[in-house]
């Protein structure tokens, strides 16, 4: 069996990447060792960045459709004051979708597998097991078992989107960066049948007697977690009666049903090596970390999209070293978003009360504000893009024009959109002058203006890789991207 790429991994990071690269037209297999997706709720959040990767793929509004927002994030005190309040969780981000939408996991994995039975490009295959694999000159040869047996699979390259065990990352021997988080807690999963009764924004609630968190998810559903303390085994905390003791203070008897209990080690990690040769590690199997930002989910989509639109490129030619930059990129930008996990996890999971005390009245002195940068994220600094123009690495916002959004307006690809009367054809990239674009114009206008930039060209991951002369651009886009060898995307 041939393919051009092989995702090991069926979950949401590896279907959104097979979607991408099969749209850019790359034969992509995506195999998973479970027969079918996993039923019960996992992640429980997305940021407007990732809805606007859906938008791309078609499942945007559906996805929306049983997602819920709540206005703001708090962390409490044992006694309801607020130590730490992130607002604006409803608004518009800068993806042109609410800035955090809680959700259900299950239906966006069946969403988005849904839009792969579309694709020619895509071949899914669910309990296929990788069992390792062997490089040559020409690619890669997998060993995968299969329900009708073992089999080979010949790919240029793999992307193990398999999860925090990755055979594919172990098998290369690719080791963790360890950044010392690891807490145990039970996560409650319910069904909702009385919303009234439930609280209707997402809370930490600091307590150190029983650290706890309670937050909104997909429509008709509802979480919380709580942190084991020393001496509980997983065995005691997961008895219905011990979880209803549990759930007693907030007096939802009658107001849910559970779904489903399991206990988790929160830990904060990120492999050494994100590319090893053809091997190429995303999601889970890349990093980890703690769910307090919410960003779990989010940062392994991230990597589908900064990787997809590279392969893509690399397969159809262009030089090898363009994969390098992935890492370099994705990997300043998730350490940071760790951290605020961390930071989060660590004011939460205080169970001490002097400490907790302590941490009570510095945070209640500095008047219940989230740290410098909330849950922005950082531009990337080096990579694929032109370092020192105006705004490049940072991400270009999704502007709205009633109702409509720029990406359906410019559509998939990469952009340059330019103040310029006169501009260059160029049959690989997208390019719109401002003053054509309508009720677009004057966002793009002013954006270009906030910059000092005459245009900017945007990547396929909605990244700018760069702002100047709108033919210096194209060129050193050219430099990237176009082919230096044979392509090998095809039969």
């Amino acid at each position: 069996m041939k393919t051009d790429v092989l995702v090991v991994g069926g979950g949401p990071t590896g279907i959104t990447l097979g979607l991408l690269l099969a749209r850019a037209g790359v034969r992509t297999l995506v195999i998973d060792k479970e027969a079918d997706i996993y039923p019960l709720p996992r992640a429980a959040h997305i940021d407007h960045e990732i809805v606007r990767i859906f938008q791309e793929l078609g499942i945007a509004e559906s996805v929306m459709a049983t997602s819920r927002r709540s206005s703001r994030y708090d962390f409490l005190t044992a006694g309801g004051e607020v130590l730490m309040r992130f607002e604006g969780m409803d608004r518009i981000g800068p993806g042109g979708w609410p800035a955090g939408n809680m959700i259900h996991q299950p239906s966006i994995e069946a969403a988005l597998r849904e839009g792969g039975r579309k694709l020619d490009t895509l071949d899914l295959r669910t309990g296929w097991t990788w069992t390792g694999c062997r490089e040559d000159a020409a690619g890669t040869v997998s060993t995968v078992t299969t329900p009708d047996g073992e089999t080979e699979i010949l790919a240029r390259y793999i992307v193990g989107a398999d999860g925090a065990r990755s055979p594919v990352r172990n098998a290369a021997g690719i080791e963790f960066d360890d950044l010392q988080f690891d807490e145990p807690w039970l996560v409650i999963d319910t069904i909702v049948h009385d919303p009234e009764r439930l609280p209707k924004i997402n809370l930490q609630i600091c307590d150190p007697a029983r650290p706890t968190t309670c937050v909104l998810m997909g429509e008709g559903r509802h979480r919380w977690e709580f942190m084991l303390k020393p001496g509980e085994s997983a065995e005691q905390v997961l008895d219905d009666a011990f979880i209803a003791a549990l759930l007693k203070p907030w007096n939802v008897d009658g107001a849910i049903t559970l779904e489903r209990k399991a206990v988790y080690r929160f830990n904060a990690k990120v492999a050494t090596q994100w590319r090893k040769g053809r091997l190429l590690l995303a999601g889970d199997a890349a990093h980890q970390m703690p769910p307090f930002a919410g960003q779990g989910l989010c940062t392994g989509l991230r990597d589908a999209a900064n990787l997809a639109w590279k392969l893509a490129a690399v397969l159809r030619g262009a030089d090898d070293r363009l994969l390098d930059t992935y890492q370099q990129e994705r990997d300043p930008h998730v350490r940071p978003i760790i951290a605020m996990a961390m930071m989060m996890g660590r004011t939460v999971c205080i169970t001490d009360p002097a400490a907790a005390k302590a941490r009570d009245e510095q945070m209640l002195a500095a008047r219940g504000q989230p740290p410098a940068g909330g849950l922005g994220h950082q531009p990337f600094s080096a990579g694929c893009l032109v370092e020192g123009s105006a705004g490049a690495g940072s991400y270009f916002p999704q502007t709205l024009a009633s109702e409509q959004k720029l990406d359906d307006e410019l559509g998939t690809g990469p952009w340059l959109i330019a103040r310029s009367k006169t501009l260059p054809s160029n049959s690989d990239v997208k390019i719109a002058r401002t003053t054509t674009l309508g009720e677009f114009g004057a966002p793009l206008e002013a954006w270009l203006e906030k910059h000092d930039a005459e245009a900017v060209l945007v990547r396929p991951d909605r990244y700018v890789f760069g702002t100047g002369a709108p033919d210096a651009l194209l060129r050193a886009w050219s430099d990237w991207i176009a082919p230096k060898s044979q392509p090998t995307i095809g039969p």
